[in-house]
């Protein structure tokens, strides 16, 4: 087993992209006021739903949102059990806890920058590089949970399509955004497996020139390939990936009893996937609007009336993303320090 003791320089072997948070503070500051200025825009451009967020939490009844509040801690706590859990198997020691406020910095980083989940992935791997862990164990951590990932978001989009067909609120649209999702879930996973046994060599010239797509391949390429054909540690993360979607799905349920709707979790679970899947597949930042568009239409199918379930989104959307925003923007300013 590999015992960190202290920082390692890892910047000469970090791919370009993550290069510029590691480089000297003039560097560090930069990327450090690109992610403050992109989280302060976000923050003014939404001034309207964070202030009719903060109206309904003083409306809500206060008990199930403390249980929505504690069920998303519960979440960066997973997701660091989760890299920890991997690390763990790269023969990479390392404490769970000092991971969960990465977690809250990665949230906010891949919502100040939207990029398609690049921005986080660029926080998260320079984050751990900085703490001392090889670039390699930094990629394979990412690869590993990226396939999980994708594996649990495709058995939970098809255990929420069969909900809907139980409950008779299949319609023709839901099915055809769990067809496109469930082509991008299974060929992201089977991609990077393919990458990491192929490599680069056999990939169209055509996308090689994607900027940053090639630093990208070389540093997946030096990844450990041994955790991505280690099934258990798969099946592992991939029940960690679940759990979280459940802890989400439960603090839509929580957000609809806060304002007296009494809901069965089984019609908040395909809601908050259905819309999920919609917002992954959207070109619109964050899937602002698309999500909550879905997730209302959906609830609407399994009887909640169109103004509670637009209430309880919206409260949703609060917990999940603008209540992170500033311990996020602190934690984030501090990793890439």
């Amino acid at each position: 087993m590999l015992q960190l003791s202290g920082k390692q320089s890892t910047n000469e072997t970090l791919p370009k992209q993550f290069q510029v948070a590691t480089q000297p503070h003039r560097y560090g500051s930069l990327i450090t006021g690109l992610i403050f200025l992109s989280g302060l825009v976000l923050a003014v451009t939404h001034f309207g739903e964070i202030e009719h967020f903060v109206k309904l939490m003083r409306e809500a009844e206060p008990v199930w949102l403390v249980y929505g509040v504690l069920l998303q801690i519960a979440t960066y706590f997973v997701i660091a059990g989760a890299w920890h859990q991997t690390l763990r198997y790269a023969g990479v020691r390392y404490s769970m806890l000092s991971l969960v406020p990465m977690g809250i910095a990665k949230l906010f980083s891949d919502q100040a920058l939207p990029s398609g989940g690049m921005s986080g992935a660029a926080f998260f791997v320079t984050a751990l590089s900085r703490r001392g862990i090889s670039t390699q164990h930094c990629m394979a951590v990412m690869l590993v949970n990226l396939v999980a990932y994708y594996i649990a978001y495709f058995l939970a989009a098809i255990a929420s399509v069969i909900l809907l067909w139980f409950y008779h609120a299949i319609h023709v649209w839901i099915v055809v955004v769990a067809i496109v999702f469930s082509l991008v879930a299974v060929v992201i996973p089977i991609g990077a497996l393919w990458i990491s046994h192929r490599g680069k060599s056999q990939i169209p010239k055509l996308f090689m020139r994607i900027p940053g797509l090639t630093n990208m391949l070389d540093a997946l390429g030096n990844a450990p390939d041994y955790l991505l054909r280690n099934p258990r540690l798969i099946t592992e993360i991939t029940l960690l990936q679940l759990t979280i979607f459940l802890l989400d799905s439960a603090t839509l349920w929580c957000m609809l009893h806060a304002i007296g709707q009494n809901v069965s979790f089984l019609a908040a679970f395909p809601s908050f996937i259905i819309a999920s899947m919609v917002a992954t597949i959207s070109p619109l930042p964050l899937g602002l609007g698309v999500f909550e568009t879905a997730c209302v239409l959906i609830l609407g199918f399994l009887n909640v009336y169109n103004e509670a379930a637009l209430t309880a989104t919206l409260l949703l959307r609060g917990i999940t993303m603008w209540l992170p925003m500033l311990p996020g923007m602190w934690l984030a300013r501090r990793e890439l320090r």
